[in-house]
């Protein structure tokens, strides 16, 4: 009888081999381009991003005595979340809701018109991995040189650069989870604390766990983080259609593809290109891209857009005197065109889809202002004691216990009245406040905080036609003339 891996068939495995059915990580080892338009573009968009994330903290806002004068700020032992003059409260976190419908539709509405450009330009994830690989290859040199590194055994040149490099992506790691703290206290209350060794030590280690998240993904993982953990691009073709600006390769101009034979010397370009493409197959289009994909191959999720192909295959145009746009951002619509041999662009910024989401966006922003503008500035909530439910005094009376909440949302102290109704004769006696007995009871709660109060309500057994009957409390805001209203429970025993 023969053996298993005797009887394997062709190409097809043993029986009892182990197949993998994932594909070998091959490291991505981009070339850095110090020229080009898209290039000096990320670097424009970096300097913009990274300056706002670590100087945002610092900007002041007047908010009055008492009040945090940091301009973009998550309190959260106050439970208060601040972005300049807007202050929300948790129970206002649905605001946080249509700023995410917002910025997932403006994620749609700019991948309609320009691809992904958020991936190439503007995700943190693109950002930190670009200043990561520029701090590798500042250490360890360029492409080649860093690909020779990796394969040449250890020596002290070799560990010094990995050194070098280690040392300076933990600076940049811990830079960054310095600046995550920052917009959850006072920027220089936080700063002192840390640097002198007074922070807390759950303060520490949230700096050290928001460094190892860029130190991980952006140093280690990249393109991985990119290709197989992002959700945004598997669905981001979906968006596209032909007048979408993408990265792509003209094969109608570039192919039949080849290195060129013999030198350039004494011939002219249409001489040089006569019977081929102006593709001359030097790979620089794959050396330069982040995510180390050939764009040759046609479009991909791995592309993130960032262009970087292009200011590469432009370079090696213009050295053969060729046309530039072999690879281009551009829309499918303007590239058939150009193979067709028409040279007017014809690109559609306005088109149904676009005007779909513009018109979402504006629709959802107008409701977020108009609920903003006409937002509370007092709110009640109401807490029934449960323990006991209810009480049974002298002279056949039933007393519930409750606890009131008042928020007053505004800086200036607040002026309120509560007034019971729809238990007939019932009173109030509100702890701390003088007087029993009491139909109404005006109520003082301090600036931008919550005044709690406990009372307790009487009412004649005879006016119980119900074990459970409705009470209605009603808060009166003096200053402004509005009310708000809440219904719990007067409970007493069984009729």
């Amino acid at each position: 009888m023969s053996s298993p891996s005797e009887s394997a068939v062709g190409n097809e495995p043993p029986r009892n081999q182990k197949v993998s059915l994932y594909a070998d990580h091959n490291k991505a080892y981009p070339r850095y381009l110090n020229k080009g338009l898209f290039r000096q573009l990320k670097w424009a968009a970096m300097a913009v991003l990274l300056a706002f994330y670590w100087l945002a903290p610092w900007l002041r806002w007047d908010r009055g005595l008492g009040a945090p004068d940091q301009a973009i700020l998550v309190d959260l032992p106050g439970r208060r979340a601040y972005f300049f003059f807007i202050e929300i409260w948790p129970q206002e976190v649905y605001y946080l809701t249509g700023l995410l419908i917002i910025a997932a539709l403006g994620l749609f509405f700019v991948s309609a018109l320009l691809g992904r450009v958020w991936c190439g330009f503007a995700c943190w994830q693109t950002v930190y991995t670009d200043l990561y690989v520029w701090i590798e290859q500042r250490f360890e040199g360029d492409r080649n040189r860093r690909i020779a590194l990796d394969k040449e055994p250890w020596s002290l040149a070799k560990l010094g650069r990995k050194a070098g490099k280690q040392i300076s992506w933990v600076l940049l790691s811990l830079a960054i989870g310095y600046g995550f703290v920052l917009y959850f206290d006072n920027a220089s209350t936080v700063t002192h604390d840390l640097f002198t060794g007074q922070a807390s030590s759950a303060l520490y280690g949230v700096v050290l766990l928001m460094s190892a998240f860029p130190y991980l993904l952006a140093g280690y993982a990249r393109e991985q983080v990119c290709i197989y953990m992002c959700p945004y691009s598997r669905f981001q073709s979906a968006m596209f259609d032909e007048h979408s600006l993408i990265v792509s390769y003209e094969a109608w101009r570039g192919e039949p593809r080849g290195r060129l034979q013999g030198g350039i010397q004494g011939r002219t370009p249409e001489q040089v290109f006569a019977g081929r493409g102006d593709c001359v197959d030097c790979k620089m289009c794959v050396q330069v891209c982040p995510t180390g994909i050939d764009i040759r191959d046609g479009s991909q999720l791995a592309c993130i857009g960032c262009a970087l192909c292009v200011d590469a295959c432009n370079a090696v145009m213009d050295r053969f005197g060729r046309p530039r746009g072999l690879i281009s951002y551009d829309s499918s619509a303007n590239q058939a065109g150009r193979s067709r041999g028409e040279a007017e662009a014809h690109t559609k910024l306005w088109r149904p889809r676009t005007f779909v989401y513009l018109t979402v966006i504006g629709l959802v922003a107008t409701v977020m202002v108009y609920t903003f503008a006409t937002r509370k500035t007092f709110d009640l909530n109401v807490l029934h004691e449960r323990s006991p439910v209810y009480v049974e005094l002298s002279g056949n009376r039933i007393r519930n216990g409750f606890t009131i909440r008042i928020l007053n949302m505004v800086r200036g102290e607040g002026h309120f009245k509560l007034a019971l109704d729809g238990v007939k004769d019932a009173t109030m006696a509100v702890i701390g406040v003088d007087g029993e007995g009491m139909k109404e009871v005006e109520l003082n709660v301090t600036g931008d905080s919550v005044g709690t109060f406990h009372l307790f309500v009487t009412a004649p057994s005879s006016s119980l036609n119900d074990k459970r009957m409705d009470l209605k409390m009603t808060v009166t805001n003096l200053d402004t003339g509005k009310t708000e209203s809440h219904t719990n429970i007067f409970a007493g025993p069984d009729q």
